[in-house]
């Protein structure tokens, strides 16, 4: 099953591709989406939308996973996130992609065995799962993190229904 991860935000969207199949796991490709603070706002949707648009297309995207809202103290902070959140869930809904959503707890201890782990333990772990991936930025790491927990969960929850 071929699963994209995305950490949306509105500078960096990062994005991380898989292939999870029962607990075995393929790097396939990860980058970061980067708009400009000198472009509007509609600008950098925009970017974000149809860029997710052509990686969901591209590389024929069964899954995708993301982290539930982080709720910032700052509300413009928040609001800006949850613009790129929106952009990015468009692309998905477009492209008739089944959306799953995880706590960010839960994403670090399927990853790193700890749910308050770094971002550093994070990107460290993901890097010993996917050998093959470069990380740029913790975006991507974080990306591909979430994408391997919806993986594990797909596994719990076929187990599951076996019995």
């Amino acid at each position: 099953m071929k699963i994209i991860g995305i950490d949306p935000g509105l500078n960096f969207t990062g994005f991380g591709i898989i292939d999870y199949n029962k607990g075995a796991l393929e790097y396939l490709f990860a980058d970061v989406i980067t708009t400009s603070v000198k472009d509007s706002i509609e600008i950098r949707l925009a970017k974000i939308f149809s860029s997710l648009d052509l990686i969901l297309k591209e590389y024929k995207v069964e899954n995708c996973a993301l982290e539930n809202v982080f709720v910032n103290s700052n509300n413009e902070s928040s609001l800006k996130l949850g613009s790129a959140r929106g952009a990015a869930i468009v692309a998905v809904g477009v492209n008739l992609i089944p959306m799953f959503e995880y706590a960010t707890n839960f994403v670090k201890k399927a990853v790193t065995g700890k749910g308050h782990a770094s971002k550093e333990q994070v990107k460290y772990m993901v890097k010993t799962l996917l050998p093959k991936c470069k990380i740029t930025k913790y975006d991507v790491s974080d990306a591909l993190a979430v994408a391997i927990a919806h993986g594990s969960m797909v596994d719990y929850n076929n187990k599951i229904a076996k019995y």
